[in-house]
């Protein structure tokens, strides 16, 4: 075990955080100095053999199917792997793994993309309406401002910030590319009195929202399509897209962001919300195999570039990458306290080893997102369709932050 001890060892140093190990036979390994922050019951050899083996690939999937239990709290052993880099210790077999899921679950092919999105977003309404905000269900980072203490709220101040930065208006007409359960759509038209298209693949969500808006009698100034958002095939005033760019894989990002810019008349106003890298780096192979198939996360330098090719001027750039650590912490927090309700949905679906991917998912993003050596982040970037004229669009920011701006509370 002295191998096994080293690394461990090793581990702790980089992490800054001592733990303790429990083997298959019942021995125990201390490492770092300390206090143990948490432990690890490892309860097989094969467990032990495929974390040496594949790293952290290895622990969580040993973990998921409850070969591997956690003592002590889960953000602080997530977090003490990604401060000892054990996440970038990738093993030939994940490098491998990592490629074929790439190419496996393209969404080059529309049909792939299709399946791609109803595996995460058709898990039913019921189950997100869980511990999503209420009424909305935007699961997308949120907006926290300065003494906000709600989801609800913090959901409300992001429709609102994107409203204000593209100056929505009464009666223009604007696009909602993949926009889920219709929260952008309904808090925009309460607030601003646009005409909203939304576009999704996702059946589930498509018939749910066309459901509420009937019943909302709304289904007039606002409607949802069941289509790829390469195939809008229409051009609007405004566009808005949240969550969208990390769905489009590697070999479409050039599409996608091409498709954006179809979706805009000439001089026509955009945001994309999306999560990005800083420098072009690998996607996590977790979150491409377990919570997302055929997510890709892209480079802000590489969105940028294919936003130049395609004839889109960037206006600005915000980076929320501290709001969406904020975000998951209470998405986790609620995911925990209902899980009951969650798992009484579908027993069969929800079972223990769908709690702990997603427990993990949900709070590994959360520190990921708050970690300060982490280089995934979350942007908007606010667009032009052509370069924007003096009086396209406002010379200053101030609009944005003045609560009483057209596009804030209607115009």
């Amino acid at each position: 075990m002295a191998p096994v001890a080293a690394f461990l060892e090793e581990l702790a140093r980089r992490a800054g955080v001592a733990f303790e190990v429990v083997l298959p036979g019942g021995g125990r390994l201390k490492a770092g100095e300390g206090a143990a922050a948490f432990g690890l019951h490892f309860r097989s050899e094969g467990a032990l053999a495929a974390t040496l083996l594949r790293g952290h690939m290895g622990l969580l999937e040993a973990y998921f199917d409850g070969q591997v239990d956690l003592a002590g709290p889960l953000n602080l052993a997530l977090a003490a792997g990604l401060s000892a880099g054990f996440d970038l210790q990738a093993s030939v077999v994940n490098s491998v793994e990592n490629h074929l899921l790439e190419r496996g679950q393209s969404n080059r092919d529309r049909a792939q993309a299709k399946r791609n999105a109803c595996a995460h977003y058709d898990l039913g309404e019921a189950f997100y309406r869980l511990w999503l905000d209420e009424p909305l269900k935007m699961y997308t980072c949120a907006y926290w401002r300065e003494g906000c203490t709600t989801l609800e709220q913090a959901q409300r101040d992001k429709i609102d910030h994107v409203c204000r930065k593209l100056r929505l208006a009464r009666g223009e007409r604007y696009v909602d590319l993949g926009c889920g359960f219709g929260g952008f759509l309904l808090r925009a038209w309460e607030t601003t009195g646009a005409i909203g298209t939304g576009v999704n693949t996702a059946t589930g969500q498509v018939r749910w929202l066309r459901e509420a808006l009937e019943r909302q009698g709304l289904a007039t100034p606002l409607s949802v399509r069941e289509a790829d958002f390469r195939d809008v095939g229409e051009c609007f005033d405004k566009l808005v897209s949240i969550g969208v760019l990390e769905h489009a894989g590697r070999d479409q990002l050039a599409e996608v962001i091409q498709a954006h810019a179809d979706c805009l008349r000439p001089g026509g106003i955009g945001l994309l919300h999306f999560i990005g890298h800083v420098g072009p780096r690998e996607t996590e192979p977790f979150i491409r195999k377990h919570v997302f198939p055929g997510g890709w996360i892209p480079a802000l330098s590489e969105v940028m570039q294919e936003m130049e090719r395609c004839g889109l001027e960037v206006l600005d750039v915000e980076n929320l990458r501290r709001h969406y650590a904020l975000t998951l912490d209470e998405w986790a927090r609620r995911f925990a306290q209902r899980w009951p309700e969650i798992q009484a949905l579908d027993p069969t679906r929800f079972d223990e080893r769908f709690r702990r991917i997603w427990t993990v998912y949900l709070v590994g993003c959360a520190e990921l997102f708050r970690s300060p050596v982490g280089c995934t982040h979350l942007f908007q970037v606010l667009f032009s369709k052509g370069n924007a004229g003096r009086g396209a669009y406002p010379m200053t920011r101030d609009h944005v932050y003045a609560v009483d701006a057209p596009g804030a509370r209607g115009a």
